[in-house]
């Protein structure tokens, strides 16, 4: 089917690409004219403008606004609204706030069309691998957009599946899954990027203790990597640590300064109006702004992490 793409920076060029790949038919934009050239060279429709891009597209339209969260998701959504008509749809697959997801659909429901709300996890990984997928939404718009769901996903892969489940492997077995309504998609991605703060933290926080420790000289890069095997630890992240160790033994690269996306301020804030407990989660995301004032080895294997699953590049040491 026809989907059009705004915002083709790592992540959303390569959904493109993953589209394009299962025969998708992709309309393409991204104030970077450079971007819209590389994905017209490889099968994609560019459009010059946001007028150019809602004309190219087929009624009922439907457009993935993959831009950074805030002000330039609001500016994009609310200029697209403008130029549909009733019955598109418009998909946000950033990582915005699902309050802000509640104020946009409002908007939008006004004016008839749809609005999704859909967090993704994979990182730059995702074009081999597929990406994770939490939807929120109205159920015919989560049914009428499924084929790009589904592309999109990693599908049933060769992850054995959970003991009980018998029958046809549903969405959630395949890597995509209708959370609920508007708001629910985000909010899962949000509790999820709130427990990744936390494992990463635990790794970190480990493979500190095992350099720091006098009495013995361990090679972090085995122990990651006999870890893999076997071990209740594994993980993709300990995959990513042990790929980075053993590159970099000491992670010298690595300021130890560590970002963070504002998912894990949001599951804080929202654990605190809900009154529910998440003591490793809080901690978590404190050690990230520590980090912005003294470095530790568990801040550049945090670091590391982020780089391996994102690409995210930390400021240097001198920040």
């Amino acid at each position: 089917m026809q989907l059009g793409m705004i915002g083709l920076g790592r992540m959303g060029a390569n959904m493109v690409r993953r589209l394009l790949k299962d025969g998708h038919d992709c309309i393409v934009f991204d104030l970077d004219s450079d971007n819209v050239r590389k994905l017209e060279a490889e099968g994609a429709a560019g459009a010059e403008s946001l007028e150019d891009f809602a004309a190219k597209l087929k009624k009922p339209r439907a457009a993935w606004v993959m831009v950074p969260a805030g002000d330039p998701t609001d500016k994009t959504v609310m200029a697209l609204a403008e130029l549909f008509d009733a019955g598109d749809a418009i998909v946000d697959g950033g990582n915005s706030y699902f309050k802000d997801d509640l104020r946009r659909a409002e908007v939008l429901e006004r004016k008839g069309l749809d609005y999704l709300d859909v967090g993704v996890s994979g990182g730059v990984w995702g074009l081999e691998r597929g990406y994770c997928l939490m939807i929120g939404g109205p159920d015919e718009a989560v049914q009428r957009l499924d084929p790009i769901f589904r592309t999109l996903a990693p599908g049933v892969g060769d992850v054995e599946r959970t003991p009980g489940r018998d029958g046809d492997p549903g969405r959630a077995e395949q890597g995509y899954l209708h959370c609920g309504p508007v708001g629910a998609g985000h909010f899962v991605k949000m509790v999820h990027n709130g427990i990744e703060y936390g494992m990463m933290q635990a790794y970190a926080e480990g493979f500190d203790l095992l350099k720091s420790v006098e009495r013995y000289d361990f090679d972090l890069g085995a122990i990651a990597e006999v870890w893999r095997r076997g071990s209740v630890v594994t993980s993709w992240l300990l995959d990513l640590t042990a790929t980075a160790l053993l590159k970099d033994p000491r992670l010298d690269a690595y300021s130890g300064y560590v970002q963070d996306s504002g998912e894990g301020r949001w599951t804080i804030l929202t654990a605190v109006e809900e009154a529910v407990p998440a003591d490793v989660l809080s901690a978590a995301l404190y050690a990230r702004f520590r980090s912005r004032q003294e470095h530790t080895f568990a801040e550049k294997v945090l670091s590391a992490m982020r780089h391996g699953f994102g690409g995210h590049t930390e400021p240097p040491r001198s920040q």
